[in-house]
């Protein structure tokens, strides 16, 4: 492209004008409910004009209905914020501006604010929508708000790929992006829970099957169950079966991922010919090779290892309950399920706020032991020490992981305890948060005394613990 002469009128780019004007009403929209009509009839006119539907600009359309309405258009929510640059490096202008019109919609669905008390099909409606979101990210429904989907998708440096859907210059880095949204996601998804008449949705069976299980509403529900009873009680335990049964799966795959343990090479390896370790084999039988015959004749046949060292190990989850870890006492206890499904690894469970209350019979099953929690209530973590302490039996096979804010009543007496237990040979895991989105916030005073002490906290996402543990246990 020639530079302009001085003096030189230059024409407007329509693509950059008509994508802005998208991103002018998307703006107005989201700070004003009220409809601007030059921006309403300017946007229709860019949306009509390169094929997209009109339905793309009503408000109350989901996207759901939209993608219902025109199946060609599902793919194209598909990675829209992430997609791959092109390999000359120019821009497609005509697509920028047809991306920027599929993104707006999406965005103000999730961010527009909803007025007044929130029905079941409002809710469902809008966690629709923030899955379309998270797919346009790069990630799967849930992913962002839950935990429940898999990895971001990546470009080819390995991180995830440019928006390109911004007026010119490099675009935003989503790798950092990305991971603030979803606490933004999980705070609005709260919101709209806690402005629903619950409990009548909860006795409507109609109502209760438009619900879709999310950290926020199961949250609510845990805080409720005392207070249900009936049709309503049993439609609220539906929903947090099909949540635990949605977050088991995901997380016992992260835990399978591990390898399980050293490789025993004390034990001779099963000669059998799965074992039969072919590379090796030729490797060691090459001086036999006959140039005249073409053929290699073996003497010997190699085996892989495959025995490996395991050592009964035994798993102590101490839990926060109070009101500031719902999101962790619901993972973790998950966690601690999928532990205690495999082999020689002995896990107790232990919940606390001012009270403690050992969860280790209902340890292998999740639903259970979350609706005998009682959430909320203040902290004072001395009383779960008194549970844990005597079930280190042999601290060299013992991992303590201790889950909480550590914002506690006796700072410096449970402090005392944990130190010793880190000392007797145990390993204590000090864990900040274990969310889906990381964001949590920890006692400073404990966070430096766990750092001088060599077990500095783990905060963040529930991967970090998956890992410690994996390391530990096999």
């Amino acid at each position: 492209m020639t530079e302009p002469t001085p003096g030189q009128d230059v024409a407007p780019d329509p693509y950059d004008n008509r994508r802005q004007v998208l991103y002018w009403r998307l703006l107005a929209r989201l700070f004003d409910p009220e409809e601007q009509a030059t921006l309403e009839s300017a946007s229709l006119a860019v949306v009509e004009d390169i094929g997209l539907p009109p339905a793309l600009l009503d408000p109350g359309a989901s996207v759901d209905s939209v993608v219902q309405r025109h199946p060609e258009l599902a793919a194209e929510f598909d990675g829209l914020m992430t997609p791959e640059p092109d390999e000359d490096g120019t821009r497609d202008r005509a697509a920028e501006v047809r991306r920027a019109a599929l993104a707006s919609k999406v965005l103000l669905n999730v961010f527009a604010s909803l007025p007044g008390t929130v029905t079941a099909e409002q809710l469902a409606r809008w966690q629709s929508d923030a899955g379309w979101l998270e797919r346009a990210l790069g990630c799967r429904p849930g992913e962002l708000r839950g935990g429940r989907g898999g990895a971001h998708r990546t470009g080819a440096g390995g991180g995830v790929s440019p928006t390109g859907t911004g007026v010119g210059g490099p675009a935003p880095d989503l790798g950092r992006l990305i991971p603030g949204i979803g606490p933004e996601l999980g705070s609005i998804e709260a919101g709209l829970v806690k402005r629903m008449h619950l409990r009548e949705v909860l006795a409507d069976p109609r109502l209760a099957s438009r619900l879709t299980p999310s950290m926020s509403l199961i949250e609510q529900l845990l805080r409720d169950k005392n207070n249900l009873s009936g049709v309503a009680l049993a439609n609220a335990k539906a929903l947090i079966r099909r949540y635990v049964d949605e977050v088991t799966e995901v997380l016992r795959t992260q835990v399978e991922k591990a390898t399980v343990g050293e490789l025993d090479r004390s034990v001779p390896p099963k000669r059998v010919f799965r074992n039969l370790d072919i590379d090796r084999t030729i490797w060691k039988n090459l001086t036999n090779w006959s140039p005249e015959e073409e053929r290699l004749y073996v003497d010997r046949l190699y085996y892989r290892h495959t025995s490996r060292k395991t050592t009964p190990q035994r798993l102590i989850v101490v839990v926060d309950q109070s009101g500031s870890m719902v999101d962790s006492m619901v993972n973790c206890t998950i966690l601690a399920s999928i532990f205690a499904g495999l082999p020689k690894v002995d896990v107790h469970l232990i919940a606390y706020d001012t009270q403690a209350l050992d969860l280790t019979p209902w340890a292998h099953d999740p639903f259970e032991t979350l609706l005998r929690t009682k959430l909320g209530g203040g902290t004072d973590g001395t009383v779960a020490m008194a549970l844990a302490q005597p079930k280190i039996a042999e601290p060299r096979n013992t991992v303590v992981v201790w889950i909480s804010d550590f914002y506690e009543w006796r700072t410096h007496e449970l402090f005392e305890s944990m130190a010793a237990i880190h000392r007797s040979g145990a390993k204590f895991i000090p864990v900040g948060s274990v969310t889906s989105s990381g964001r949590g916030s920890v006692n400073p005073w404990f966070r430096e005394k766990f750092k001088d002490l060599g077990t500095p906290v783990i905060s963040g996402h529930i991967k970090k613990l998956v890992h410690e543990l994996k390391t530990f246990l096999t």
